[in-house]
């Protein structure tokens, strides 16, 4: 029972740190990201784990939190409230080529980031977005103005 307590306390924290790191955390990893996620990766399984090094202590702990994520999808899928609370929705970052900084700031994200995102479909300034989209997965949609 303690295996299973301590995977769930532990994919929760997992949630709650990610959520505050925001979606431009997932999005573009630097090599300092990675070093950080090898070394949480490694901090999460000595605490999923413990003194337990059996095949059985592991199996169990990749059960419960297999577990854990089809009932989260289950509940998203049923209650929108709890989605809306775990992932968050879509954030517009530009309208009618005005950055919107507040909600940038809230973010994390640059108009820098926004532009990247904008030349990618060849658009080089804010006037041609009609609207940038900071999408639940980190990814920057962008509208342009036609």
């Amino acid at each position: 029972m303690e295996t299973v307590l301590r995977a769930a306390g532990i994919y929760l924290v997992l949630m709650v740190v990610f959520k505050i790191a925001g979606r431009r955390a997932l999005l573009q990893m630097t090599s300092f990201d990675l070093i950080l996620l090898l070394i949480i990766s490694e901090a999460t399984q000595q605490a999923l784990l413990g003194d337990d090094f059996s095949v059985t202590g592991a199996a169990l702990t990749i059960i419960t939190l297999v577990a854990i994520d089809i009932v989260l999808g289950k509940l998203k899928n049923r209650f929108p409230t709890i989605e809306q609370m775990a992932e968050g929705g879509p954030v517009i970052l530009v309208e009618h080529g005005n950055a919107l900084h507040q909600r940038m700031k809230m973010t994390g994200i640059s108009q820098d980031d926004v532009l990247e995102a904008a030349r990618s479909q060849g658009l080089e300034r804010l006037e041609q977005i009609k609207y940038a989209v900071l999408e639940v997965n980190g990814h920057i949609s962008i509208i342009p103005v036609k």
